[in-house]
């Protein structure tokens, strides 16, 4: 399933190893992103995902690899460094303070002055405009609190903040988790938007009905190390759980190949 992309990807990454201590988290890892692509993530548990996820975010430093930005060969050694690339992330947390409203939360830490007073009017009218953007129309007023918010519209607003900043990739980390349907969708929906906007999104998600309804390109991890990646039309549910659960196709759980038919897949 090795795919072949004229364009030069928005992030490359080639040959990422990670380990803590004993532990291999990540071997020789390559993945691309493109803009304007949403790029599922997909892994069981331990297979490495929140470990790369940390590395592209600036949370932890490959011990070995390469990564490229739009064709450049950068070193992203922490957030800031990611940030300043134009990469956000929306963990699953949110990281939202409850008690402050929408406009103070989506310039937390980066408020902007005048006259060496709060600029509340700019701030409200960004936050505004970055909401509308992206069609957020369900929140009540952009002064109300977070805490009073639903889960779909906190995600929202943690998205909103994200995108805010000029980003052009935003990692988002199981957006639609403890989420109902009308929630979900409504995550959903603003994914595309993002993608529709020409970012890159990676998202992480256990939830398949997800990855299968927003997912244009998905990438496999096992055991730390990426399996396959491919446009998304060239899997059905079973194939990525398979590659999921044994690491190909056509292999037992123990890494034994079940038939001699049994195709190779490696890294795209």
């Amino acid at each position: 399933m090795a795919e072949t992309n004229v364009e030069e990807p928005l992030l490359r990454l080639r040959g990422i190893y990670k380990s803590f201590g004993a532990v291999q988290a990540l071997a020789d890892v390559d993945l691309e992103l493109p803009s304007g692509q949403i790029t599922a993530l997909c892994g069981d548990n331990g297979a490495g995902k929140s470990v790369l996820v940390k590395c592209i975010a600036g949370t932890h430093e490959p011990d070995e690899g390469s990564m490229f930005w739009e064709g450049r060969h950068v070193r992203i050694r922490n957030a800031h460094d990611a940030a300043a690339l134009g990469i956000e992330t929306v963990y699953q947390d949110l990281a939202l303070a409850d008690n402050l409203d929408i406009v103070q939360n989506m310039f937390l830490g980066r408020e902007r002055l005048r006259y060496r007073q709060l600029d509340e009017n700019d701030m409200e009218r960004a936050a505004a405009q970055t909401l509308a953007s992206l069609r957020v129309t369900t929140v009540r007023s952009i002064r109300q609190p977070v805490g009073s918010l639903s889960g779909g519209q906190r995600q929202s607003v943690a998205v909103a903040k994200a995108v805010m900043w000029n980003s052009k990739l935003v990692i988002m980390d199981e957006p639609t988790a403890a989420l109902g349907v009308t929630q979900t969708t409504m995550v959903l929906d603003l994914m595309r938007r993002l993608r529709d906007h020409g970012l890159a999104v990676l998202m992480i998600s256990h939830n398949l009905n997800d990855v299968f309804a927003v997912g244009d390109r998905m990438a496999v991890l096992y055991l730390g190390r990426l399996v396959v990646q491919d446009q998304a039309s060239a899997f059905d549910r079973q194939s990525l759980v398979e590659y999921m659960t044994t690491g190909g196709l056509g292999v037992t759980a123990a890494g034994l190949p079940t038939g001699s038919g049994a195709p190779e897949h490696g890294k795209a």
